[in-house]
């Protein structure tokens, strides 16, 4: 069956089940931090599971390529975009739920409790909001600027801690088997590892449970103006979608050190370059283009190669290039 067809089909089962939360058309590049790249044929604004069921259901019946979108802080869309079902969770799963005030005066200082957050939450919300609450363990996060839902999937982390420190469990639902509808996952059966998991690409996190400890909101908040300073002083603003490559020997070999020691920070093909600030930083210009992004990433990607036998593994989802599965950024490595 051809793409149009398929994408006919679909777009016609979810007109008549989602009405006005169904788009077409919609373009995607402003949903994430590159700001490049075209549209998706299809779009959803998911607002309950129900919406997921459907979406799940007309992935069934028609076999439409779905792509689920957060905070779209590690995506670079095509430019010629997607020719599937682009489905976005930023209403669905955005909540931040702390625990009241008996609770943590019963807890006391350093008494462990949990939070609940949205697969659709930013970090740098969830830090702050649990900082300010005097609830210690998440405060790493107040600079990736990535959802809950796509830091459990590569397992993001920074500043000596990551998800798999802080991680209790996760609510999914299945794209591939929606009759199960929300259950809960432990964190050891994610297989987290560095900057990546073991989920299947068609489960959706729709919420995850943090644990935190009972601390000082004062203490916890002069952490977070510490690292939101170390990041303003060593990475760039902008147009990019953080560190691109992950490190090859995390502890040990650094991908911005590889590529800054061949000389690279300032290489430009087009409208990108990487970062002067932070070699393993890729920048897009406004109104740049993704295949000028992607070509930069292989350029460094196959030079790192022939000259010291790294391979550098992408932490980016690549949305449109090649048949790569957009649910699935491992695929870009």
């Amino acid at each position: 069956m051809s793409v149009d067809v398929v994408l006919a089909d679909a777009g016609r089962l979810l007109a008549e089940r989602l009405g006005d939360r169904f788009e077409r058309e919609r373009p995607l590049g402003a949903m994430t931090t590159y700001r490049v790249g075209g549209a998706a044929r299809l779009f959803v604004d998911a607002t309950s599971l129900d919406d997921l069921v459907v979406v799940a259901e007309v992935r069934r019946l028609t076999g439409v390529p779905v792509l689920v979108i957060g905070r779209g802080s590690n995506m670079l869309v095509a430019d010629e975009g997607f020719d599937g079902l682009a489905v976005s969770i930023a209403h669905l799963a955005n909540q931040i739920e702390l625990p009241d005030a008996s609770a943590i005066a019963d807890a006391g200082p350093g008494g462990a409790l949990e939070v609940v957050a949205g697969g659709g939450a930013a970090l740098p919300v969830v830090a702050r909001t649990t900082a300010a609450a005097g609830l210690r363990g998440v405060e790493w996060a107040v600079g990736v600027p990535g959802s809950i839902g796509g830091a459990v999937r590569m397992n993001a982390g920074g500043h000596g801690s990551d998800m798999a420190a802080c991680l209790v469990d996760v609510g999914v639902f299945d794209l591939a088997d929606p009759g199960r509808g929300e259950f809960r996952r432990p964190v050891d059966e994610l297989g987290l590892r560095f900057r990546a998991s073991a989920m299947p690409p068609s489960q959706i996190v729709l919420d995850a449970r943090l644990s935190v400890r009972v601390g000082d909101a004062a203490a916890a908040l002069d952490e977070i103006h510490e690292i939101v300073h170390w990041r303003r002083e060593h990475q760039p603003g902008g147009q990019n979608c953080g560190s691109v490559f992950v490190n090859p020997v995390p502890g040990e070999v650094a991908s911005g050190a590889l590529i800054d020691a061949l000389g690279m920070r300032g290489l430009r093909i087009g409208t990108a370059y990487v970062s002067e600030k932070h070699a393993n930083f890729i920048q897009a210009d406004e109104c740049g283009t993704a295949a000028d992004v992607w070509a930069v990433m292989e350029t460094v990607r196959e030079r790192v190669a022939a000259e010291t036998g790294y391979h550098l593994r992408s932490e980016v989802r690549l949305v449109g290039f090649d048949d790569i599965d957009p649910l699935s950024f491992e695929e870009a490595g």
